[in-house]
């Protein structure tokens, strides 16, 4: 069923925004790691620490901040999202990270057309996330904050799929990560293109080393 109309009431649309941003909608997210399976691989990720110290860098400093400001971008009523996914493109620093965007965006942007009656052509996973929820006319800060704590918990169960990290601690990281997911989405629903830009460079590196990785869980 296509929604046409606006949804009536805030607690439709945050029960929307719930169901098109849960780690369970099939986009697909847990065949990827971010990278962070060459660096469990390599012993610079070995435990619950380091997977949470990893989130939030990448919150402050990688790839969740750039895609937290591009979401926020994205979300703007008179957005250029064609741009804006080209833009996303561009950004991307290795082949992984790239492929991880765009394969996962293209499936949200199918699977969320038919629930909001939004376009369905394939971009960047935070662009199309921004295209499909900007009809909501929910806060932009909320939005950003539910994304980034899916793809979060993305990176998590990752770890927890590869390191001897227990499902209850990663629970525990994910609500520990609360705080910083909050001001980090609060940083973004207020920032412009001048903000788009990275410093982790670990991380970076860490993906393009797996894509020489011979034993894979992983896609990225």
């Amino acid at each position: 069923m296509v929604m046409d109309a606006p949804l009536a009431t805030a607690t439709e649309a945050r029960l929307r925004i719930a169901q098109l941003l849960s780690p369970a909608f099939p986009t697909g997210g847990f065949a990827y790691s971010g990278g962070t399976e060459w660096a469990m691989d390599a012993g610079w990720l070995r435990d619950g620490a380091g997977i949470a110290g990893w989130i939030a860098d990448s919150l402050a400093h990688g790839t969740l901040w750039l895609d937290a400001v591009l979401l926020a971008l994205a979300l703007h009523q008179d957005a250029d999202h064609a741009a804006l996914d080209d833009l996303a493109r561009a950004l991307c620093l290795s082949a992984e990270r790239l492929t991880e965007t765009l394969d996962q965006g293209a499936a949200f942007a199918g699977l969320a057309a038919g629930l909001t009656g939004t376009g369905g052509a394939p971009a960047a996973l935070p662009v199309a996330v921004g295209r499909a929820c900007a009809g909501l006319g929910l806060p932009k800060a909320e939005v950003i904050a539910l994304f980034l704590q899916g793809q979060a918990l993305n990176l998590i169960l990752a770890a927890v799929r590869f390191l001897p990290l227990g499902p209850a601690e990663g629970q525990r990281i994910l609500a520990a990560l609360a705080p910083q997911i909050i001001a980090t989405a609060q940083r973004a629903a207020e920032a412009d293109e001048q903000a788009l830009g990275t410093c982790a460079w670990g991380a970076e590196i860490a993906q393009m080393r797996h894509e020489t990785l011979q034993t894979r869980i992983f896609r990225t």
